[in-house]
């Protein structure tokens, strides 16, 4: 039990905690015996309910099983009854609440639509079954039916097993839908065939594609979940989505995928809202139940039903799609009572003070158990802005488990510099605390922005730097002052963010060329236009753009990070910084990162106190291939100069010209 409190020996400012640390920790540990009849058989042995639930074709026939414990009588309707109730298709009760239907082969086929007729006490209801794992939408009635899939030859994966790159974890976050060109829905396919290679050539290693499980309104950005076990069909048949991973795999890209067990739609039809005339089959009873800001509904996690689902479907994903792990979104909202809405979070007190849901806290470190336990490889990434401690800290330690968590504050700090800070109030200080401010003991996924600041209502970086300039002067030849401080600080940050990694690093789809405007999905509001809802690629191969400067810089920058053997796990060192003059300077292994924030002040011989050696410039904000203005001449190489002040310390002066609104990186040769 003393290896428990890790998290606590690396962080003595949690002791007066450690009771809740090892509480935690106990409650997890005796429901995962709980669960796996203590210790005789394995997480992963529970955590097979897809394997008994919902339809599975067998050599006998069709089995169907539904958990359904409010229900009276079940039948099952489809387009093979006429959508009719027949005694031939009515399910048998078993204990535990389950039911089940035994059908010949030649009942249904493959491709056949079919529902639940779901009758309790005082009530009846139409209903898609929980463990649905292909659910489909007429295209004129918009009516959801799950339909059967079984195709004759099943998908074969051609990489039976896939190792992830995490030197470092470099992802690029993404949406099947809204990835095209054109103004429609994108399918799977077309991003395998048109996207794809254009993350690889990028130099990402990863992707983490959003709403995948299936979702009733495309809007939503996949985050109302409808039926947990099927991927969406809006982008094409389970194969599709399957070749897209194995595809992926075969250009050394992780897929992770953003799973939502933090709440469900509340659709009654489609979702799980009143499966059985039970509003609490699912979710918590009374003021627990429904989100206070989301509209959604909120499992009980304290139910081993409900745990039994949701780790299945962590399983089912890993196992039946090949998926590297998993984005859990709305952590915060399990964590606590209050899904943190109008909490500070201002001490360590505010993590321990009870308001936390212990039933969930157990979930997630259940579910990392799990994950890691049926793949040691795959990946777990926490969407948490609270700063709940212990997170990413190994289980064992006293953590929860996942291997990176968001480091939500960078985005929050960058948006909230360029809307209230003019450019000389750019603090290099504070930037290089907020970027390196972390848990030493946990590893973060860093990130300048993602899906979120590009949704209506909020702005992109490159939008708020350059707003409606970006409709009139991204030509080449024909960019403004706006434009070029706007290309400039969005290189900048995005070195700045991405060289101070601890763990991985994220960038949201087209944001790597600074995609203009903001993401509006079709809805009443804009006449079902899919025109804000795509990917205007065409804006970063047109030569005579702009746009272009930021997607080389961003691909030549990845290369430089990935240049270093696990530069994420090699210290960041301050070299110095100058509030008064905005430079900033710091060290990782070999390279030196160096910054000047200033608008208008241009510096000659600045000087750095750094190993000695030779430094070459390997990357420069202001190159003219990244639409910089070329002053540096980066083919000179820097020799550092001896002072008989520093000989003890081991450093010498590199002194460089570094023009205003710039930064570059130099490495050291021998």
């Amino acid at each position: 039990m003393e290896k428990t409190l890790n998290l606590i020996k690396n962080d003595p400012w949690l002791e007066p905690y450690k009771d809740a640390i090892v509480g935690r920790f106990e409650h997890a540990m005796d429901k995962k015996a709980e669960l796996t009849n203590g210790g005789k058989s394995t997480l992963s042995d529970f955590a097979s309910g897809y394997l008994y639930f919902g339809l599975h074709r067998t050599d006998k026939g069709w089995i169907f099983r539904e958990w359904a414990p409010n229900a009276s009588h079940i039948y099952m309707v489809g387009t093979f009854s006429n959508w009719e109730e027949k005694p031939a298709y009515k399910l048998k009760r078993l204990k535990n609440g389950s039911w089940e239907i035994k059908l010949p082969i030649d009942t249904i086929q493959h491709g056949d639509l079919y529902k639940l007729h779901v009758y309790w006490e005082g009530g009846q209801g139409e209903r898609i079954p929980a463990w649905a794992n292909r659910v489909v939408q007429d295209d004129n009635t918009k009516i959801f039916s799950a339909q059967v899939w079984a195709p004759e030859k099943p998908f074969k994966f051609k990489k039976k097993t896939f190792k992830p790159s995490t030197d470092p974890l470099l992802i690029y976050e993404c949406h099947i839908g809204m990835a095209q060109q054109e103004e429609k829905v994108g399918t799977y396919n077309e991003f395998r065939e048109k996207i794809l290679p254009r993350i690889a050539k990028e130099g990402y290693n990863c992707i983490q594609i959003m709403a995948i499980q299936e979702h009733p309104y495309y809007g939503s950005f996949g985050y109302h979940v409808s039926s947990f076990f099927a991927a969406s069909s809006r982008f094409g048949t389970p194969e599709e989505l399957k070749q897209l991973i194995d595809t992926a795999h075969g250009l050394g890209i992780a897929v992770i995928m953003d799973i939502v067990h933090s709440h469900a739609v509340k659709n009654e039809v489609e979702g799980l809202g009143n499966f059985a005339g039970d509003p609490n089959q699912y979710f918590y009873p009374g003021g627990r139940r429904e989100h206070p800001a989301w509209d959604s509904l909120c499992f009980d996690y304290g139910k081993n039903e409900v745990m039994h689902f949701l780790l299945s479907n962590c399983k089912y994903w890993l196992e039946e799609y090949h998926f590297d792990g998993f984005r859990f979104d709305g952590v915060t909202s399990m964590l606590y009572y209050s899904h943190g809405l109008g909490e500070a979070f201002c001490n360590y007190g505010d993590y321990f003070n009870g308001h936390q849901d212990d039933n969930a806290i157990c979930y997630l470190t259940l579910a990392n158990e799990l994950i890691h336990e049926v793949n040691p490889k795959a990946i777990t990434i926490a969407e948490e802005v609270s700063g709940m401690p212990g997170l990413a800290a190994k289980v064992e330690d006293g953590g929860y488990g996942f291997d990176y968590r968001m480091a939500m504050n960078i985005p929050d700090y960058w948006i909230k510099t360029i809307k209230e800070k003019i450019d000389e109030d750019w603090k290099p200080s504070s930037m290089f605390w907020e970027v390196t401010n972390r848990r030493q003991d946990e590893k973060t996924i860093s990130y300048a922005e993602s899906h979120d600041q590009a949704l209506v209502g909020d702005k992109t970086i490159i939008f708020r730097l350059i707003d409606a300039d970006m409709y009139w002067h991204m030509q080449k030849g024909d960019e403004n002052y706006i434009v070029h401080r706007g290309v400039a600080l969005h290189k900048m940050i995005r070195l700045l963010t991405a060289s101070t990694i601890n763990g991985g690093y994220l960038n949201f789809m087209g944001n790597e060329f600074g995609h203009p405007e903001w993401i509006d999905f079709p809805r009443e509001g804009n006449g079902w236009s899919c025109k804000y809802a795509r990917r205007q690629w065409d804006l970063v191969d047109n030569k005579n753009l702009t746009y272009h400067y930021l997607g080389d810089f961003d691909a030549d920058m990845l290369k430089v990070i990935k240049s270093v053997k696990n530069i994420q796990q090699t210290p960041v060192q301050e070299i110095w910084h100058n509030d008064g003059d905005q430079v900033l300077a710091y060290q990782r292994k070999d390279l030196v990162f160096v910054f000047n924030f200033n608008p208008s002040q241009s510096f000659t011989d600045y000087g750095f106190l750094v190993t000695p050696g030779t430094y070459e410039v390997v990357l420069n904000t202001d190159n003219i291939i990244y639409g910089g203005n070329g002053l540096s001449d980066d083919s000179v190489k820097h020799f550092t100069l001896p002072d008989p002040l520093y000989k003890k310390e081991k450093k010498e002066w590199l002194k460089l010209y570094i023009p205003a609104r710039t930064a570059m990186v130099l490495r050291r040769t021998k």
